[in-house]
């Protein structure tokens, strides 16, 4: 078959991009389609692949105002002629999946949310702190988008959710069944080193992954932590934190598995579609402390893999941490539970899902 992959922006890298990644490797000829992309923030092996950009890729400052041009996302995957193909798999959580195939092909759409500033608008502004006139005005415009979305979703055969949180929005917002694959996470070789003294969190520096729940308990607890990753949030947070706390930066791909191992714990504070870093602890044996709810109620299992807090404060936090401290647990079997999320096992669940699609098309 004649395949091709569409993705929403390649201008950050995250969760989603990874899963493209795989998707990539299932399908290394196939070219993606994007509405911009910035080679100077993408991993330098991104330069190999034939991505091809819409329209928006020419417009003024995209770079810095790529989210004002919220409007334009929906033309931009519509103006592809994508009737060349026979398959087009889109990783999605905003309007990749609005791409148009051509009658006969199959569309996979691996949705890692439906889009969150649409339907979920009061928890979008409030955790990307929006104010003001623009927070006033937002939910209006957005209506149109959710009305592009509403339509946009009958173009997609089959759905592939990456949690169970995200395939019940489906159900919710669209009215489709989805499957449910977990994102691939990278099994390096077991590095089953004793722990030690210092708790781990980390990931993008913004202020709805709620790394100040973790300060303020870590400073109120006294105990080691470092956090890797940065971002808009970090100043404040690092004003916030007491002398025990390690402010990292980013950090490469070696050091962040070595800060992985050595690890007491890591903590996972907030409230995410999946969330790929506790598996990425797991991997080196290491439990995690998590928020429960979204995805990471698929990841984490109480007192074997880890704990749940379950209200969003740094007192519960703080309590969860204490109880963790306390805790044994068998990096082996941590190490054994993560093995259930590798990639050839992603590859694999991907491939059985195309050929349903393919099946369920050719019967009709």
């Amino acid at each position: 078959m004649r395949v091709a992959l569409a993705h929403d922006y390649l201008n950050q890298y995250g969760g989603a991009e990874r899963v493209l990644e795989a998707l990539h490797l299932l399908f290394p000829e196939a070219p993606i389609y994007t509405s911009i992309y910035d080679p100077d923030v993408m991993p330098s092996y991104y330069r190999e692949w034939d991505i091809r950009t819409s329209f928006m890729q020419r417009l003024p400052g995209w770079r810095k105002h790529f989210r004002r041009y919220f409007w334009l996302y929906p033309s931009a995957f519509e103006s592809f002629d994508l009737n060349e193909y026979d398959l087009i798999i889109s990783s999605s959580s905003a309007y990749a999946k609005g791409v148009i195939p051509r009658p006969g092909a199959v569309h996979l759409c691996y949705c890692h949310t439906p889009m969150r500033f649409a339907w979920r608008t009061g928890d979008y502004v409030a955790r990307e702190q929006i104010s003001g006139a623009q927070g006033a005005i937002l939910p209006f415009l957005l209506t149109f988008l959710r009305l592009w979305d509403t339509s946009a979703n009958a173009r997609v055969d089959a759905f592939v959710a990456n949690s169970r949180a995200v395939a019940e929005r489906i159900q919710r917002y669209y009215g489709r069944e989805a499957t449910v694959i977990p994102p691939p996470v990278v099994l390096p070789p077991a590095n089953m080193t004793p722990p030690g003294d210092f708790y781990l969190a980390g990931g993008r520096l913004i202020p709805y992954k709620r790394v100040d729940l973790i300060v303020e308990a870590f400073t109120h607890l006294g105990l080691p932590l470092k956090i890797f990753g940065d971002g808009r949030d970090r100043a404040r947070l690092e004003r916030m934190a007491g002398p025990n706390i390690d402010f990292l930066g980013w950090v490469d791909e070696p050091t962040r598995n070595d800060l992985f191992a050595r690890c007491r714990a890591f903590i996972f504070p907030g409230e995410e579609d999946f969330g790929i870093t506790p598996l990425e602890s797991m991997v080196s044996g290491r439990p995690v402390v998590a928020y429960g709810a979204g995805g990471a109620l698929d990841t984490v299992v109480e007192g074997v893999t880890g704990r749940f807090f379950y209200e969003p404060s740094a007192a519960a936090l703080a309590a969860a941490v204490s109880a963790v401290h306390n805790d044994t647990y068998d990096p082996v079997v941590i190490r054994q539970y993560a093995e259930r999320f590798g990639l050839d096992l992603f590859l694999s669940r991907i491939r059985d899902q195309v050929e349903r699609a393919v099946t369920a098309k050719l019967v009709r």
